[in-house]
Formats: structure tokens, C-alpha cells, sequence
């Protein structure tokens, strides 16, 4: 069973959501009300966690009572993606939940863009710090296994989030990334009548997660035969907003643009909005995430004229969750992973799509921008039910123990 995540109040919402057409980075055990062994929550929603609106409420794993609390230091590593907004939150959420759990004495957060390689080390910086756990968003699926077996020889607990890796120690808590790029793909070819020509914005080369939208984007492909991709393998945004603005302004500048019917974005969208608003450009389908910039553009058709959109929720608070895995891992605990997952010691988390064609999917929408103060770069949802106990305001206040 896949786990669900962040919910609300619209934790009603079922796989089939409001979408037009659409299907829409020791040991263990669950808390015996809300086992992730069987799944965080039976209902969710939330872009946060992913599956089915973003949240504002969350219960979070619920440790033995009669277990004495032990302290624990953590450490968090994110290789890639600073200033993107999804990772920044990701930390935060890494850093509240260490702060609410009583059980971390210190959190070390290491973020830099760079490659495999300098993960690689930054893992190793770590393990020599002598951290009990390492919560880590990974590069690569396969190039930091050498210091996760060092981790596991040291008696360190690694978990992955919002990617996976094939380290067999290693758990990993992510969305689930193939059925988030088929969920947005399959809506925006619809939109398009099934044919015309897609530009296809991808993320971080290499990253499993961006493979694995790869996969969801081109399942939706097989699906839609008259629907044509350019540039045919996709284009990298590395998930940085600048490097979006440029692709996409160099896109519209060479021409190409107007030859296109759809846009299918890696999270990458509310900049791509405005580019074309910019240019003077008519807007057309574009599929993006639950970030609250994108979803107040989706919400405003004065400002944006003609947008049709869909929002597929990806949660950051993966960070978070990682880091109560860790610490249910720690503390003796079995978590059973999902036996629909690629790779073992996997929970997976379930997204859901939704789009502003509908006055249902508008106040679902507007639902989710619940959360005052959260930056508009933010994904909405911030929370994972049975997976985070922090409020909003901690995780907007990105402070770990001791900070």
C-alpha cells in the first residue's frame, strides 16, 4: 500500500481528486494508532506530503509511552537546490521536527550545490562529526552507497528523502515521483486534444527523482501518440529559478514558443508564468507543482489572463518525516516499506493533481493557501500526517534544537 501524507481538512479527497480527465532521501516499529507500516494515514491530501491537499494539521508517529526519551544528534545533507524553495523548506522541516521531538540534542545541516562526488564527502563530513542518523536528499541513487555502507559500519541510521538510493541500509521516504509526472502529463495532454507539441522542463540530471518523472512523463507519452516533446530527451533546470527564467526567455526569444501547445514544468512554473505574461504571450496549459506562487497565478485570471493549470503536490515535508523515521529507527522501531516500490526500505508518499478549470478545483485551490506567512516559493503543504508533529509557524521559523 502507498503511503499517504500531509492532510487537512479536504483529507476526503480521493486518488481521482479535481483534476480535469486526469487519474488524477538500526531498527523499527509503528506507533500502534498510525503504523506507516501500513501507511501514515488512510486518507490524505495535501501538495505537501503528497496526496491529496496540502496541510495545515498534522499527528505525527506516536513513540512506546512507557520508552524513557533518548537524545540523539542529526545530521541533514542537501546536495543541490539551494535557493530553490522546495529545499529550503525541505530543511526547515528537517529542523522543526528535530526541534519538537524532544530527542535531538543537535541537528547539522550541510547545503551546497554540488555534485555526487562532494555529497559524497559531505556524508563522510558527518559520519566523522559522529551523528546518530543522517537524513540526506541524494544526488545520485547509486554514487554515495560507499559512505552509507561507512554510515551503516559506524552505526549510523541513513535515511533518503524526496529521492531514493539503492543502498540496502538506507530507508527512503519520497513522493511518488513517477505517478507525479504521469498524473500533470496525462492532464496536460488531454488539455492539448492529444496532439501538438510539449516543451518538457525537467529538473536535476541525474537525480531519481527526476528520472523517475522521466518515467511517469513518458507512460502519460505512450498514451497520447500525437503528442510531440521538445527537445525530445527534455531540458534541465536543475530546479534553479534562474536557470529557469533563462530557458524559458531564450525559448520565447528564439521563436519556438509560439510553435507549442503545452508546457510540462519540474515544479519550475510560476517563473515560467510570468516570463510569457512578460513577453506578451499567450499562455498556454502548463502543469507545475503546490507552490504558492503558482497557485496564486492559477487563482487569478484578471492578472493571468487564459492560464489553464494544474498544481501536483510534491511535499517538502519530507524533510521532517525523515528525520521521525530516523528517529523511529533509532529507537527500535520497525517500519515496513512499501511493497509497491522499486527499491527496498521505501515509503512512498502519494500526490495528487489539481487544476483551476473547475469552481471544485478553484476552492481547492484556494484551500490550501491556508498557511500565513510561508513564503511564496514554498510548496503549500507542510505537514505529513502521522509523520510531522510541528506547527506551521515552526517550520516557517526554521529553527532546530538549541537555535
Amino acid at each position: 500500500m502507498k503511503h499517504s501524507g500531509i492532510v487537512r481538512a479536504l483529507a476526503t479527497l480521493t486518488t481521482v481528486v479535481v483534476v480535469v480527465a486526469a487519474c488524477s532521501s538500526a531498527a523499527t516499529t509503528q506507533p500502534a494508532s498510525a503504523a506507516p507500516s501500513t501507511a501514515p494515514s488512510s486518507a490524505s491530501t495535501a501538495p505537501s506530503s503528497a496526496s491529496t491537499a496540502p496541510s495545515s494539521a498534522s499527528t505525527a508517529p506516536s513513540s512506546a509511552a512507557s520508552a524513557p526519551a533518548k537524545m540523539y544528534t542529526i545530521g541533514y545533507s542537501n546536495g543541490g537546490g539551494v535557493g530553490n524553495g522546495f529545499r529550503e523548506e525541505q530543511m526547515c522541516t528537517a529542523r522543526a521536527q528535530a526541534l519538537v521531538s524532544g530527542q535531538v540534542s543537535q541537528i547539522t545541516v550541510t547545503s551546497r550545490n554540488t555534485d555526487a562526488a562532494g555529497q559524497l564527502q559531505d556524508i563522510r563530513d558527518l559520519i566523522a562529526k559522529g551523528v546518530n542518523a543522517i537524513v540526506f536528499n541524494p544526488n545520485d541513487p547509486t554514487a554515495l552507497n560507499p559512505a552509507l555502507a561507512e554510515a551503516h559500519a559506524a552505526g549510523i541510521v541513513t535515511v533518503a528523502v524526496d529521492s531514493y538510493v539503492t543502498d540496502p541500509n538506507t530507508y527512503n521516504l519520497y513522493n511518488n515521483q513517477v505517478q507525479y509526472a504521469y498524473l500533470g502529463a496525462k492532464w496536460l495532454f488531454q488539455q492539448m486534444g492529444g496532439t501538438g507539441t510539449v516543451y518538457y522542463m525537467r529538473g536535476l540530471a541525474g537525480n531519481s527523482a527526476d528520472s523517475d518523472r522521466d518515467k511517469g512523463f513518458k507512460q502519460a507519452l505512450a498514451q497520447f501518440p500525437n503528442i510531440k516533446v521538445t527537445p525530445p530527451a527534455g531540458v534541465a533546470t536543475g530546479w534553479d529559478p534562474a536557470t529557469t527564467t533563462k530557458l524559458i526567455n531564450n525559448f520565447i526569444a528564439s521563436g519556438q514558443y509560439d510553435s507549442i501547445q503545452g508546457i510540462w514544468t519540474s515544479g519550475m512554473d510560476s517563473m515560467v508564468v510570468s516570463a510569457i505574461q512578460t513577453a506578451g504571450k499567450k499562455q498556454v496549459p502548463l502543469v507545475g507543482a503546490d507552490l504558492g506562487a503558482f497557485v496564486t497565478q492559477l487563482l487569478n485570471p484578471t492578472g493571468y489572463p487564459g492560464l489553464k493549470g494544474v498544481a501536483v503536490t510534491n511535499t517538502a515535508g519530507v524533510g521532517g518525516a525523515g528525520v521521525s523515521l530516523a528517529l523511529k529507527l533509532l529507537n527500535g522501531q520497525t517500519v515496513q516499506g512499501d511493497p509497491s516500490a522499486s527499491q527496498p526500505n521505501t515509503i512512498l508518499l502519494t500526490p495528487v493533481a489539481v487544476d483551476n478549470l473547475t469552481a471544485a478545483g478553484k476552492a481547492q485551490l484556494k484551500s490550501w493557501q491556508s498557511v500565513p506567512g510561508l513564503n511564496p516559493t514554498w510548496p503549500l503543504g507542510i505537514q505529513i500526517a502521522n509523520w510531522t508533529t510541528y506547527t506551521p509557524d515552526q517550520a516557517i521559523a526554521c529553527k532546530g534544537p538549541g537555535q
